[in-house]
């Protein structure tokens, strides 16, 4: 016999959060904005297989990666788009196979630019870059003295090299703590878009806007953005979902989680008052106890740190994660509802069971682990489902 798939716990994608989720942004940026689905991280845990015809459904034309491998991984899933984008590592050969296939990429640096000029003129056709600015996040990105070197290349060898657009990427734009910070990020990108074009003249698209800043920043919004965790139903930050609401009258989140995890009770045991439970002896039986063990443990993505802290819904009721988080399994405390659970009942790590909800922001306030971290520690082999 042979198993393709972990099968100890599903992930459901709900089709109806992600519309709602894409009218939103658009009600945000304007219907003349290019919005580009970021995708990196198998689309932030959810999977790019999955998630990518939903978002096509949505009339989403544009998708950005982080590598070359997530760029093949979205064209084998068979999805028609206007463009992908790599945004982040393409070389040696993988730059022949972008431009062969007419994927767009963020270029950075010299030598990025000469490879990709090289790889064009040995296919004979445009390579189709994104030019990207250092305007003071420090890691990627053209110093403007370096830029100018750029773009003296391109205007250089039109035929192989079609600059789409300038980009940068703000340094936080979901905290206030960055105001001046991401204040002085925009002027710089202002300045030197301006300036670049006076070289090359008018490129259709330039791209600097992030979620938090389609909210925070709206004068980032040019001719195309770059959503990521919005589209998934969460916000950036705490401070980003206020700023919104403190503008609203109605104060309802406008955003639906497309993602909800879910296991099964793998066993029931009694424990005897006194006994420790689990490994070592960080939990202790204080009295005659009744618990269940789910198998899933920090292999599939519920962080050890939970361990003691965890949470999950069974039988509609929050229980607790008792004593460490193992390998493969979590052991829960079902004392108080005992007699409405059995082996096979459903286990919401993720999501909502009658009338309660376990959210992913729940993660980050009992663990060390960001919304974003949590989400793509998501093992690609948890089979995923389209729901309603």
């Amino acid at each position: 016999m042979h198993f393709e798939i972990e099968d100890t716990s599903y992930i459901e994608i709900s089709k109806g959060a992600l519309e709602n989720n894409i009218a939103f942004i658009r009600s945000l940026i304007g219907d003349e904005v290019e919005l580009v689905s970021v995708i990196k991280g198998n689309a932030y845990g959810h999977g790019i297989d999955d998630f990518a015809p939903l978002a096509i459904a949505n009339a989403v034309r544009s998708f950005a990666v982080f590598s070359a491998f997530e760029a093949e991984t979205l064209l084998q899933a068979g999805v028609t788009c206007d463009r992908i984008i790599i945004m982040g590592s393409v070389d040696g050969e993988q730059l022949h196979w972008a431009i062969q296939n007419q994927v767009e990429f963020f270029v950075f640096e010299m030598e990025r630019l000469q490879k990709s000029l090289e790889a064009a003129k040995s296919l004979e056709m445009k390579a189709k870059i994104h030019l990207e600015i250092e305007t003071g996040l420090n890691r990627t990105g053209f110093m403007k003295r370096e830029l100018n070197k750029a773009l003296k290349l391109v205007k250089e060898n039109p035929d192989y090299l079609h600059v789409e657009g300038f980009c940068s990427h703000l340094s936080g734009a979901e905290n206030i703590s960055n105001y001046l910070r991401i204040k002085k990020q925009i002027s710089n990108f202002n300045r030197i878009t301006k300036w670049g074009e006076n070289e090359l003249g008018p490129l259709h698209f330039n791209h600097l806007a992030c979620s938090a800043a389609i909210v925070n920043y709206p004068k980032t919004i040019h001719k195309m953005v770059r959503v990521g965790i919005m589209q998934y139903g969460l916000w950036p930050s705490k401070e980003v979902r206020m700023a919104y609401l403190s503008k609203t009258k109605d104060k309802v989140d406008p955003l639906k989680r497309l993602l909800s995890w879910k296991s099964k009770v793998m066993s029931i045991k009694k424990v005897k008052e006194g006994e420790f439970i689990g490994y070592g002896n960080h939990a202790m039986a204080e009295t005659n106890m009744v618990i269940a063990t789910v198998p899933v443990g920090y292999s599939h993505g519920f962080s050890r740190s939970l361990s003691n802290q965890g949470k999950v819904l069974i039988a509609g009721v929050r229980l607790n994660v008792m004593g460490v988080v193992n390998m493969n399994m979590m052991i829960v405390d079902i004392t108080h509802v005992a007699g409405d659970v059995k082996k096979g009942d459903e286990v919401v790590l993720i999501g909502k069971q009658g009338d309660l909800e376990i959210s992913i922001a729940s993660f980050s306030d009992l663990s060390d682990q960001l919304n974003y971290e949590l989400l793509t520690r998501l093992p690609n082999d948890i089979p995923r489902k389209v729901v309603a």
